[in-house]
């Protein structure tokens, strides 16, 4: 008999967390290499025309990678097919939506060099699209291991042609080439890993087309709604505001994007496991799998959150040098809302498995109106102060309402004891940081993590029981 699966999912999320811990890493490089290159008004520019791209990559959405992990784990049989026809679907539309891009950039009042790194960036975010369906194969399969294995290597790639552009092209074009290359890499690997699982063929089957966009549209718009909150900030930040500023909100705002790939992955993982307990109708197994999953993303996101003001200086110096430290409080604005982005990551996923994305819609709607609202107030005011806590607002409002649609729609209620005890395991970690103003980051960061890790022992949470209790309720999922 093969590995159990308690045995797989520790080795695979292990994979996982080494690999999204090393590619965090190597991102936070990338962009501390990219800033110096650039400087503030040209990071601007760099940071306007992802923006700009990211709008019609987030349009091209569908709900197809949900909505993909939810049939092919209500009916494994005909999976192949789900998922050709998915990615077909996503080819089509992405190339369709992508186009545009750079067509509609040309009458805009951005400088030359916004518009040529559009069209640079679509292929970039094109790559990133096609691999979020083939990541359903592996979420389904436990081996999100191998997705970890290819972003890590697309990072190296990234990494690699970084350090040369920095020193021979330091141009926002450049920049942007070298984009584009490790997310096709990325693509490259995870496609060559998905064919162990399925041979993928262009392929579309109209009675699947027809459930994926009849499921997948409240998801579709939600993702709309969801661009207006998290991408119009940027937008209008370039508008209204000098380029500079927007280099800095966007420097600032990349060290969020990079954090917040671990909790996503996180939720994803879970995803399948909730969706065959709330299909099974076991509401005890669900619950078990959200508590622990929200006990151990509260063990995250409470010290980076309560942390953050103490280093924000100090990080904001190594992501870009002392031309972007004054972006340190809006790192700590943004740091809170990605602490929300954690909590909202997991319950926004819980909400597609119990059917209620359809409600999730006025809460996403609503969220996005009032935020555009508070954007154009605040911003040309405030500038990206205005920008960061609107965006924390909005997150938190988020979290907030799908973790409510969850509960109402399951009956279920979480135990809170940890939090209360994570608060004071935290003392030790700010008493370190507190006390350390003038030793190294790195240094600062180590001790922070090690007072921070015996604090949490002292209260008796230390994660590893956490996750061995995971591991030991789950495996009811499959069978060897």
């Amino acid at each position: 008999m093969g590995m159990s699966l308690t045995r797989k999912i520790a080795l695979n999320s292990a994979v996982q967390i080494v690999g999204k811990v090393l590619s965090t890493i190597l991102g936070l490089i990338v962009i501390g290499l990219i800033t110096r290159a650039l400087g503030t008004e040209k990071f601007g520019h760099y940071a306007t025309a992802l923006a700009f791209v990211q709008v019609f990559g987030i349009l091209v959405d569908f709900g197809l990678y949900i909505v993909l992990v939810k049939k092919i784990s209500e009916d494994e049989a005909n999976a192949p097919a789900w998922i050709n026809t998915a990615f077909t679907l996503r080819l089509y539309t992405a190339v369709g939506f992508l186009i545009l891009a750079p067509l509609i950039a040309l009458f805009t009042a951005y400088p030359g060099e916004v518009k040529s790194a559009v069209a640079i960036a679509t292929l970039s975010t094109l790559a990133i699209t096609l691999n979020q369906v083939l990541t359903g194969i592996f979420q389904k399969a436990l081996r999100m291991d191998r997705v970890a294995i290819a972003e890590l290597l697309g990072r190296v790639v990234l990494l690699g042609l970084t350090i040369w552009v920095a020193k021979v092209h330091p141009t926002v074009n450049w920049v942007m080439l070298t984009v584009a290359a490790g997310s096709v890499v990325n693509f490259i690997f995870i496609f060559v890993f998905s064919r162990k699982f399925v041979k993928i063929r262009l392929n579309l089957e109209k009675e699947k087309v027809r459930i994926i966009l009849k499921e997948g549209w409240p998801i579709a718009l939600s993702v709309v709604f969801n661009l207006v909150y998290f991408k119009a900030n940027t937008l209008i930040l370039a508008a209204v505001r000098p380029a500079s500023e927007v280099g800095l909100y966007g420097a600032a705002n990349k060290v969020l994007e990079v954090l917040t790939t671990f909790p996503a992955m996180f939720a994803g993982l879970l995803t399948p496991l909730l969706a065959a307990a709330y299909a099974a109708k076991d509401l005890n197994r669900f619950k078990t799998i959200i508590q622990k999953a929200f006990d151990n993303l509260l063990l995250l996101a409470t010290p980076l959150a309560l942390g953050t003001g103490f280093v924000a200086h100090q990080v904001m110096y190594f992501v870009g040098g002392s031309e972007f430290t004054p972006a340190a409080p809006v790192l700590t604005i943004l740091m809170v809302a990605t602490a929300c982005i954690f909590f909202g990551n997991l319950f926004a996923n819980a909400v597609v498995t119990v059917n209620a994305q359809r409600k999730m819609l006025w809460g996403y709607g609503s969220v996005a109106v009032g935020s555009l609202v508070i954007y154009l107030l605040t911003i040309p005011r405030f500038g990206l102060y205005g920008a960061a806590t609107t965006a924390f607002i909005s997150e938190l409002t988020i979290a907030l309402t799908a973790a409510y649609l969850v509960f109402r729609a399951t009956n279920i209620k979480l135990e809170y004891k940890i939090l209360f005890k994570n608060l004071l395991a935290c003392l030790p970690m700010l008493g370190a940081l507190a006390l350390t103003p003038n030793l190294h980051l790195l240094f600062r960061l180590a001790l922070a993590a090690g007072a921070y890790l015996a604090g949490l022992w002292l209260f008796r949470i230390f994660p590893v029981t956490i996750m061995k209790e995971i591991f030991s309720r789950i495996n009811y999922a499959r069978r060897d």
